[in-house]
Order: structure tokens, then sequence, then C-alpha cells
């Protein structure tokens, strides 16, 4: 049942605290990736899980194989070459200051290893889904032909493909790109696309009326008719109060019907960083469990709120924590 990620390891850096980038001379080191995210959340969930990836041959790429390593991923189609790793600046936000992120991942190793170097049969043996997500297209056109390879190459295979569209406008249009062509092309391998009316707006050019659940659900329709494959989508909606209280609810749509859960708030953020990938995760166990959509949803919302308590860029909760909080439980586990 080993699910295979492919997609770019880089470092997260950013200050103590809630202190600007550079405000004093301090970093903190995450490692991170939104398709490692989700590999270390299901690892964690004690799924097996495989990594497909190229990092630097130095201390850095080293150092992050291992993170994910030690969570039980399998890292044995992660290649080493000469190069860079992927960095990214993060300024955590606080009150009504928002975060910021800065990118340094231009000319890694991932992002300019040549389209043609994968080896899908070795990536893809025994995988019985492939996941990938919007952020690795949106990197160049290397990146982008070797997204849309690996999908073929699952698809070929008859394994199943999900995506993330993880939508990033700054990668995106740091280099000539046709990011509706790219993701539709993606897309239309996927059974599962976690994304909302947004990403659906962005693939098919239009709008949707309505608010809330009504205009995620024609979002939706269109979204399944346009794509055949395609069976079920998984979204949250978010409303930020300010950088410490955010209220969440969970949603996932079948071409039957949709389902939504009760908002929940979640106060006192550490770091909301991950928190999607960490709902990806949740999901995908769920659905591994062999729960249905109402199954999937809460696992979804139970990893995602329990991410914004957590610093770094992944999820590390376990089966007890989602029951501990579906079940309201916040006294002392002894």
């Amino acid at each position: 049942m080993t699910i295979a990620f492919f997609g770019e390891l880089m470092l997260r850096l950013s200050p103590p605290g809630r202190e600007l980038l550079l405000q004093t001379p301090k970093l903190e080191v995450h490692v991170g990736g939104a398709e490692a995210n989700v590999a270390t959340g299901l690892a964690c969930l004690g799924h097996p899980v495989r990594m497909v990836s190229a990092v630097s041959d130095n201390a850095l790429g080293r150092a992050a194989v291992d993170e994910l390593r030690r969570h039980g991923i399998d890292t044995s189609t992660i290649v080493r070459e000469s190069g860079r790793l992927g960095l990214y600046f993060l300024t955590p936000g606080a009150g009504l200051r928002a975060s910021e992120v800065v990118y340094d991942r231009a000319h890694s190793v991932f992002a300019t290893r040549s389209a043609d170097a994968w080896d899908w049969d070795k990536a893809l043996n025994g995988a019985t889904r492939l996941h990938l997500s919007g952020i690795t297209p949106a990197l160049g056109h290397n990146t982008a032909t070797a997204a849309i390879a690996a999908a073929e190459a699952a698809a070929a295979r008859g394994i199943p493909v999900s995506f993330d569209g993880n939508y990033r406008a700054k990668l995106w249009d740091a280099w000539d790109s046709d990011p509706k062509k790219v993701l539709t092309r993606l897309i239309g391998h996927a059974d599962l696309l976690f994304g909302n009316h947004r990403d659906v707006s962005l693939l098919l050019g239009r709008e949707f009326s309505g608010d809330g659940p009504d205009r995620r659900r024609e979002a939706a329709e269109a979204a399944f008719q346009a794509f055949p494959k395609l069976e079920m989508i998984a979204s949250t909606a978010r409303h930020v109060v300010d950088a410490d209280s955010h209220r969440i609810a969970a949603r996932i749509d079948t071409r039957a019907g949709g389902h939504q859960t009760e908002e929940v708030v979640i106060a006192g953020i550490v770091d909301r960083i991950g928190a999607g990938d960490a709902f990806a995760a949740g999901v995908l166990h769920g659905l591994l469990r062999g729960g249905d959509p109402v199954d999937a949803a809460d696992a979804g919302l139970a990893l995602t709120a329990l991410k914004h308590s957590l610093p770094g860029d992944a999820s590390l909760f376990g089966q007890a924590d989602i029951d501990a909080f579906l079940e309201g439980e916040l006294d002392v586990r002894r």
C-alpha cells in the first residue's frame, strides 16, 4: 500500500518567536516541502510512503533526507547530485501582521534536473497511489514536464493520482509559465483533488456565484464535468481573525454530493505553515482506513487543526491524537 510522493525537499529558515527576518542574527531551521509534508504526516500515522526527489550532495541534502528517514519514509528514490538545496524564509505573523514567505529555490538540484532523468519504473514500483502538488510544476519547465510525466506514468500503470492545487503565484510568475495549461493536464489524471472554488476558477476560466457551501458545490460540479477521472474534491474553508486565531471547516465533495464539517476555532496558533498538507494527509488517512467522505473530512479537519499547534512544516501526530481531537479531549492525557 505504498504511496509515492514526487516533489522538492527544502529547508525553511525563520527567525525565533515573532521576530522579523534577521531582526537578530538567528534563524531556526525545519525541513519542508509540500509533498514531503504530506508523506511525513502519513508516515506518522503508520502508512508506508516513498519520497521521489533530488537533493544536494552535501550536509544540507543529507540533513533533509535524514529527517524523512527518521519518520520511516522510504528515501531510496531520492537522488543526490551536485548543486544547491532549495530554501525558503518565513517571517511568522503576529496579531494583525500577516506571515510572509521569501523563496530562494531557483536553480536548485530538483528544479534544474532534466525531466528525462527520472526513473518512473523505480519510483512507482509497488506504489498504489501517486501524490503530486501544484508547487512542483510551478518551479519551471523541467519540473512541469517531469510532473506531467509522473502523472502519465502512473496512469499508464493504473495507479491513481491525488493532486493538491497549492497555487503559488510567486513561483509561476518567475518564468514564462502557463499554469492553466499545465495544471489542467495534471488534474486530468487525478481521481482526488485538494482544492477549492478558486482553484477550479483558475482551471476553467470562470467564476462561481453564491457564497460558502453553495459556491463550493457549484465549483465541484463544474470540475467533475470537466475532468472525467475526478471522483473527489477535498478542501478547507478558513476564516482568519488574526494571526493567532482562525476558524476552519473541512469539506469533501463527490459526484453524489457534498459534506462539510462544522467550523472549529483554532486559537493560540503556533505555526500555520503546512496545515493544508496536514489536511491532505488526514483525508488520505481516512480513505486508506476504509472510511467514507465523512470520515475523511473529520480526519482531515483533525490533522489540520492539530498542525497549528506544532512548530515546523509537517504533522507528526498519530491516530490517538486524532481520536482525542474528535472526542473533544483537551485535558492532560495520562
